[in-house]
């Protein structure tokens, strides 16, 4: 997000107020940033070593750091902002100098993030959300002050937007003052998350992928072990119990073997799924404020966001086949505002059920369709595109076979599954008109239901192609600004006289909206 770019404010109250810097502890942060980039000054030392100047590769290193952290030290000389009564305005650069001005009417909210270290050190990031798009490296923000300064500024842009939080703008440039004056008061709460909940929410987390880089680990790393021994290998485990004096039980029990390579398997995944929901959800709050919603959360990294209300465009309930026996759903909003992390949907129910999704719906002015509601279903002419790819996988196994390769019969085994799997996807692909929103669902595996308000959408693309226009049926692709660019809202294959009609609906509610 951009700040206008202007001279320094006219009004006395902002030429009057003092110029502040960033916390001292910038310096800290910035010898921790040191050691990623110490990675890409590798090469260069690896050089000199290799044209026979060894004796130079230390005085080179310390020169580097030294003039990393010198540079450091400038950068954080020559940044300085002000806050005045109605902008803040910011100042950097070391050759060349920016001048930032942000008016506080043009700020949407202010994030607030803690890495561990920060954390240690009692200081933040804070981002500032204008709104006005743009790539992250041009948003506006302070990399480190102290947290109740932070604290203070949300306070005081949230009091002069009428949020009814008193002003601290006076109190930002002393710190002890600052950290007297109490956050955002929070309207209501909405939705935590306590530990068990966490733990519960771990265990539906599964992660293969942590099985894949212990795998690795080990295999990197096999020549430093003291032993010889792959938990994800049953021989291994045979051959442990052995070492003990368990041979002849063990002769007539090889199972168990299997049993212990398989459990170890169960609980890497189930322990690193637990570990990566604790590090990013512990102590989730999700607040209803006067014109957002806001969410913290993170045990390493603190990050504190918040949503505007009158910006989502989207709500998404996301669950799995087996979450959805249990009734654990994740909600997500799809926001003209970034959440300041990787992700560009906002989640605001990482792991609940509905009966507490509801409320949270509500806030936002969307609400999911009752058992009644009927469902009309796309044709199942979609699962075509899973039928060619079975069709091919099943002529390679049958060409494999006639040149006397009997693994062809594995093709064609994995033809059957690949159309079968594609004929019952079709079936869970639906979507019911509602008043002022369509819902729309989508997927078995990992079930998603779309939950678009008429006046989201800003385009529609009405599209058909050689297999659809024979059969009368088409395809609404819907364009709604925000989000994920993976995250496209259509609905395949249906009627062409009732996409026709629901596009002329939706773009005659957004005209009226």
């Amino acid at each position: 997000m951009t700040g206008s770019l202007a001279a320094l404010p006219d009004d006395t109250a902002a030429q009057s107020a003092p110029w502040q810097r960033l916390h001292p502890a910038t310096l800290a942060l910035a010898i921790v940033r040191l050691g990623p980039r110490t990675l890409n000054f590798l090469p260069a030392l690896a050089a000199i070593g290799i044209a026979g100047k060894w004796v130079y590769v230390l005085p080179a290193f310390g020169a580097f750091l030294l003039i990393s952290l010198v540079t450091a030290w400038i950068a954080w000389a020559r940044f300085r902002f002000l806050v005045g009564a109605n902008e803040i305005v910011i100042e950097s650069g070391i050759l060349s100098r920016q001048h930032r001005t942000i008016p506080f009417d043009r700020i949407q909210d202010v994030s607030i993030e803690q890495g561990l270290i920060a954390r240690a050190l009692g200081i933040a990031k804070v981002g500032f959300e204008t709104g006005a798009g743009g790539d992250k490296k041009d948003e506006a923000r302070l990399d480190a002050i102290g947290l109740g300064a932070a604290q203070a500024l949300r306070s005081t842009i949230r009091a002069h937007r009428g949020d009814a939080v008193p002003a601290a703008a006076a109190l930002l440039g002393r710190d002890d003052d600052a950290k007297t004056i109490a956050p955002a008061a929070e309207d209501r709460l909405l939705f935590v998350m306590p530990p068990g909940r966490l733990f519960i929410a771990g265990l539906f987390n599964f992660s293969l992928a942590a099985l894949a880089v212990v795998a690795a680990g080990m295999q990197l790393f096999d020549d430093l072990l003291p032993f010889d021994f792959n938990i994800f290998n049953p021989l291994d485990w045979f051959d442990l119990a052995e070492r003990y004096g368990f041979e002849q039980w063990i002769v007539a029990h090889r199972w168990i073997a299997g049993v212990g390579a398989l459990l170890s398997l169960l609980f890497i995944g189930f322990a690193s799924g637990v570990l990566m929901m604790v590090l990013a959800n512990w102590d989730f709050r999700l607040t209803r404020e006067p014109r957002a919603l806001r969410r913290t959360r993170g045990l390493t990294t603190r990050t504190d966001v918040a949503l505007p209300v009158r910006r989502v465009q989207a709500a998404i309930l996301v669950t799995g086949w087996l979450k959805k026996r249990f009734d654990w759903h994740e909600l997500r909003l799809q926001s003209l505002a970034s959440d300041g992390e990787k992700e560009k949907d906002h989640q605001v129910v990482p792991f609940g059920h509905l009966g507490e999704i509801d409320p949270v719906l509500a806030e936002i002015a969307i609400h999911r369709p009752d058992a009644s509601q009927p469902w009309e279903h796309s044709h199942r002419i979609i699962a075509a595109g899973g039928l060619f790819g079975a069709l091919c996988a099943a002529a390679g196994g049958a060409i494999a076979m006639m040149l006397g390769q009997p693994l062809g019969g594995l093709g064609i085994a994995a033809a059957a599954l690949i159309a079968a799997a594609s004929l019952f996807s079709a079936r869970f692909h639906s979507w019911t008109d509602l008043p002022g929103m369509v819902a729309i669902r989508r997927g078995w595996l990992k079930p998603k239901t779309t939950l678009l308000p008429h006046a989201s959408v800003q385009s529609i693309d009405l599209k058909t192609d050689f297999i659809l226009r024979p059969l009368g049926l088409a395809t609404l692709v819907f364009g709604v600004p925000g989000g994920s660019s993976l995250g496209s809202h259509e609905i395949p294959a249906i009627p062409l006289a009732a996409a026709q009609a629901l596009r002329e609906r939706i773009l005659a509610a957004g005209a009226r909206a």
